[in-house]
């Protein structure tokens, strides 16, 4: 397993468990897999989900780390999503 993705779902479980986040969500890193996160929290997974988002690694990591908010990484082209959007948007304000 990818030292990235072990790290990252560790961080966005504390900030999930902090959160009232419901739906499904993934986080498909390039070059790196993919993290599924939903009410039990975050885990290395490729399943189906009600938004993918999809980034390079060092712009996953900008946002895990709140260097880079999502939105304005959506706006600047270094973030894609595809799917429900209010869910992207529920998301983005647990990881800020």
């Amino acid at each position: 397993m990818s030292d990235v993705l072990n790290q990252a779902v560790a961080e966005l479980n504390t900030k999930l468990a902090a959160s009232d986040f419901s739906g499904t969500a993934k986080f498909a890193i390039t070059g790196e897999g993919a993290i599924m996160m939903d009410a039990s929290g975050a885990r290395i997974a490729d399943d189906a989900a009600d938004v993918t988002m999809t980034a390079d690694v060092d712009t996953f990591k900008s946002i895990l780390e709140g260097d880079l908010n999502p939105t304005s990484a959506f706006m600047t082209g270094k973030l894609t999503v595809d799917g429900d959007m209010g869910m992207a948007m529920q998301l983005a304000s647990v990881l800020a």
